[in-house]
């Protein structure tokens, strides 16, 4: 932070869509913000959104007390739990802010504690275009006085956040939102094709839906780019979002919970990728309704 003293100190490890944005919002909240990616593209733009960049995992956590982790795969995670452990720095406190198995954050939980630390498990409830404005929901589980103590960093970059209870209760909560978000996606795109198919602009069926009863709030932040025919801007990919969909479906399966409607998704989302959408927004699914209907609009992109 230029021109005044900074709140404190963040770490950030992995500056993708979410993390990006948390760490841009942090340092706007006048948190000095110490940050790391394994991508140089990604490091070179968010320095130059004043967030200081790290050589390493275990630079990030050595120059903050507070870290939050928001990484692509589980085996990212151990990478950097085994990399801050072996630092032998002072006790830190990491947020784990990605979406996987309770399994894969328990091992990596392990790891820390042994050499120290805190991990907390905390699942934050957005799209790639909600963190970039701070409207998110941070479910957080773990050590209560360890949230506590994170509140105030999370505080800038989310609107809410939720202590749920211990370790792992953030990602239970996390699976059942997203599971909703599933279903809702899929299910704007279904009935913009109907629209479509029924001869109806789909700017008009945007206005007219976002303003009644069939609202929602996936319908708000998707339906525009079907209406533009243009997924090109992710805010979640649909590559990174079969991983969330495999998580969810097995957690699912180890509660023998049925899920009827989230499982007539995986279809739509898997003919998704094979249509290359994988670099796409999951709004994207509305093209593979279009192409099952007949529905023919001349490409944006």
């Amino acid at each position: 932070m230029r021109g005044a003293k900074a709140k404190g100190t963040v770490g950030v490890i992995g500056l993708g869509i979410m993390g990006g944005s948390f760490a841009r919002n942090l340092v706007r909240s006048g948190w000095r913000v110490v940050g790391y990616d394994l991508d140089p593209a990604r490091r070179r733009e968010l320095a130059k959104d004043g967030v200081e960049i790290a050589r390493d995992a275990r630079s990030a956590a050595a120059a903050a007390p507070l870290v939050i982790t928001s990484l692509p795969k589980p085996e990212a995670l151990m990478a950097t739990a085994r990399e801050i452990a072996a630092a032998r720095l002072p006790k830190r406190i990491v947020a784990e802010c990605s979406t996987f198995t309770i399994e894969d954050k328990l091992k990596a939980e392990r790891v820390l504690s042994k050499a120290g630390h805190a991990l907390l498990d905390c699942p934050v409830s957005g799209t790639g275009s909600q963190a970039a404005t701070g409207d998110l929901v941070i479910y957080a589980s773990g050590d209560s006085k360890a949230i506590a103590r994170f509140k105030p960093v999370f505080a800038g970059f989310s609107r809410k956040t939720y202590d749920v209870g211990g370790f792992g209760d953030g990602s239970r909560m996390k699976f059942v939102a997203n599971l909703l978000v599933a279903i809702n996606n899929v299910a704007s795109a279904e009935a913009m094709v109907m629209g479509m198919k029924a001869g109806l602009d789909p700017a008009k069926i945007f206005e007219m839906i976002s303003s009644g009863a069939g609202n929602s709030r996936v319908f708000e932040l998707r339906a525009p780019m079907m209406v533009q025919n243009d997924y090109s801007k992710a805010t979640m990919k649909c590559s990174v979002w079969q991983k969330d969909m495999d998580v969810i479906g097995a957690f699912a399966r180890s509660l023998k919970v049925p899920t009827p409607l989230f499982s007539a998704t995986l279809p739509v989302y898997a003919a998704a990728l094979k249509r290359g959408h994988a670099s796409d927004d999951t709004a994207a699914v509305c093209d593979v309704l279009e192409a099952k209907a007949g529905v023919k609009r001349r490409k944006r992109r």
